[in-house]
């Protein structure tokens, strides 16, 4: 019988002999849960580094023996094509000005394409490989025997905000923290006068999405990004000239002095520790950044190898930025992350967003690109560098193997593009994957950009299923519940 006052509706929700099922089934779960995890059968644990407040930056172990001790990733903003530089389809050639089959009428990003366009620039072989690059990008083609091309990439948007946002963050949303990030965290830094993870813009500004492509989100601030490039010092660091050397010194030290005794009396307070580790780093790095930012030191021809004295201004501050990452590298920086393209000047402007003009833009900004790029390759490997340094050169997703209709460009393809690594534990002069005859989606050993980011951290010696942070009720992952280790890519 119901209770007085309740409708037959309710009599689920008062039901003695349901609420006893459920109960014994809940602690049923409650007991299963308890003895799988005593015998290791829920799965490995998460690994959360052990960091000391004071010394955030401290090194730290990684899971595993790793190949690389550091990543530079070279991010190209705008969506590069694919079908324009590193993926050679002849296909295109042949059904150029023809449409598409199966594809009538395609509605993509910007709305409909009109008919296939075969490459712009000529491919031709490079390299004992044999690799087919094309003149777009003659120098970095050239040493296609250093990478290992990854041709079946995939992404989750074709808007390139929230697909700069995987690329960098494994998530299209924001708020997650950049893959620098968990690095840092996970790692720390071998250089303790330089912050573990550096992002060097491009010399036009900054890309679409700004600082959240280096932020640490719900990670502690200490890993996020430090942007500045050779044109832009890290800011505030120079001494006012109203402030003698010696009272500056005198200034840190009292300081120190304070926050010293203020932490004896509050033992265990994280963010005081944090703070007091920043104060330091920011005394220390007063030196070490202004040196590792001074080019000067460099000979005549290092600089004339980058081109950082050409004529063409934009092309001498990304040749700066490089020589930049270089010595960073050097210098113990654990991520680098080092930016072609921005979003300052508009579409296509000052980034390889080729909807309209191709043929005019993308010469503009492969001449910036190209050389810089290629001899920070080749001074890293002169040098040993690319034994233990893991390069990574992507871009938020491809483009069509069409033109859009009534336009001289290619409209935005996240079903299938190019990315490539080289240095530390990767197979060079190898191609993994593919797309279809037209380059228009991976076909091949389909990857996905999760997978990308389990393999640069497998590189780096971190299990990517069992790095995370405890946030908000979730452990979270830079490949959140996703990924897999490109096996075949591995040397």
């Amino acid at each position: 019988m119901n209770p007085p006052g309740m409708r037959p509706l309710g009599d689920g929700l008062v039901n003695r002999r349901d609420f006893l099922h459920s109960g014994a089934m809940g602690l049923g779960s409650v007991a299963l849960a308890s003895l799988l995890a005593e015998q290791g059968l829920l799965g490995a644990s998460p690994i959360r580094p052990v960091i000391d407040p004071s010394s955030p930056y401290a090194p730290r172990p990684p899971h595993f023996t790793p190949k690389a001790r550091r990543v530079l990733m070279v991010f190209c903003t705008g969506a590069l094509s694919h079908l324009d530089t590193f993926d050679y389809k002849p296909a295109l050639v042949k059904h150029h000005d023809k449409p598409m089959p199966g594809m009538d009428k395609l509605i993509t990003f910007q709305g409909e394409n009109g008919n296939l366009v075969k490459p712009l620039w000529e491919f031709r072989p490079r390299g004992q490989c044999g690799k087919m690059t094309s003149d777009l990008l003659p120098n970095l083609g050239a040493l296609a025997d250093e990478m290992c091309f990854i041709h079946s990439m995939t992404g989750k948007s074709n808007t390139h905000g929230p697909a700069e946002s995987q690329m960098s963050t494994g998530f299209v949303l924001d708020g997650f923290p950049s893959m620098g990030a968990w690095v840092s965290y996970a790692l720390g830094s071998e250089s303790q006068n330089l912050p573990a993870y550096v992002a060097i813009p491009d010399p036009r500004g900054v890309p679409q999405i700004s600082t959240r492509q280096w932020a640490s989100s719900f990670l502690p601030a200490a890993y996020q990004g430090t942007p500045f490039n050779a044109e832009k010092p890290i800011a505030n660091l120079t001494r006012p000239a109203s402030i003698s050397e010696n009272g500056d010194v005198a200034t840190r030290d009292f300081v120190k002095f304070l926050n010293e005794r203020h932490l004896a009396r509050h033992p265990g307070d994280g963010d005081l520790s944090a703070r007091i580790a920043s104060y330091e780093l920011a005394g220390r790095m007063q030196l070490a950044a202004a040196e590792v930012g001074d080019l000067r030191g460099e000979s005549a021809a290092t600089q004339e190898f980058y081109g950082v004295n050409d004529t063409n201004k934009n092309k001498a501050g990304f040749a700066k930025n490089c020589l930049l990452a270089r010595r960073l590298l050097e210098r113990g920086v654990r991520f680098v992350q080092l930016f072609n393209g921005a979003y300052a000047m508009g579409e296509g402007v000052g980034n390889w967003d080729g909807h309209k003009t191709i043929a005019n833009q993308y010469p503009i900004h492969a001449a910036i690109l190209d050389q810089p790029c290629a001899a920070l390759l080749r001074d890293l490997k002169s040098r040993g560098l690319l034994e233990d340094t893991l390069v990574a050169f992507v871009t938020e997703f491809g483009r069509m193997p069409t033109f859009q209709k009534g336009s001289n460009g290619r409209d935005h393809n996240p079903k299938g593009f190019t990315v490539w690594l080289a240095g530390a534990g990767v197979r060079a002069g190898h191609s993994h994957g593919a797309t279809d005859e037209f380059g228009y989606q991976a076909t091949q050993d389909v990857a996905t950009i999760y997978d990308l980011h389990a393999t640069i951290l497998h590189l780096l010696g971190l299990d990517h299923t069992r790095l995370s942070t405890y946030h908000n009720g979730i452990e979270r992952r830079l490949t959140d519940v996703h990924g897999d280790v490109i096996g075949p890519v591995l040397a």
